[in-house]
């Protein structure tokens, strides 16, 4: 079992970026997806969630409104549109599987993770 996230890079304040995240191996199909963020230092913190089906998706206060997630079942990818992008969203993004049908808050709830991808945003 192989996610393969991708998308990151260097952005100024204001700015947007598409991540996406790969699956293979298996079909993720039936489990709820996540982005989860780390800064040095930090423990990793949660993004956005989205159930299996697509229809509830979850963010953190910090991202709502600026922040999309949405996962292509046909594709066993999920992706995250992030938005007016701000400094403090600077980190390594991480892509996972969840354990259950609709994600969840806490990075215990997802067993499958993908290797990271950075952003940075400059003020």
């Amino acid at each position: 079992v192989q996610l393969q996230a991708c998308g990151g890079g260097l952005v100024q304040a204001g700015g947007s970026l598409r991540l996406s995240c790969a699956a293979s191996g298996r079909t993720f199909s039936s489990y709820g997806m996540g982005w989860f963020r780390q800064s040095p230092g930090q423990e990793r913190e949660f993004v956005a969630s989205i159930s299996w089906s697509g229809g509830t998706t979850s963010y953190s206060d910090s991202v709502k409104g600026r922040f999309t997630i949405a996962r292509d079942n046909s594709e066993n990818t999920v992706y995250l549109q992030m938005n007016n992008l701000k400094p403090e969203d600077t980190a390594v993004y991480y892509c996972a599987v969840a354990q259950n049908s609709y994600g969840g808050f806490h990075y215990s709830q997802y067993n499958y993770w993908g290797q990271g991808t950075q952003v940075t945003v400059s003020s």
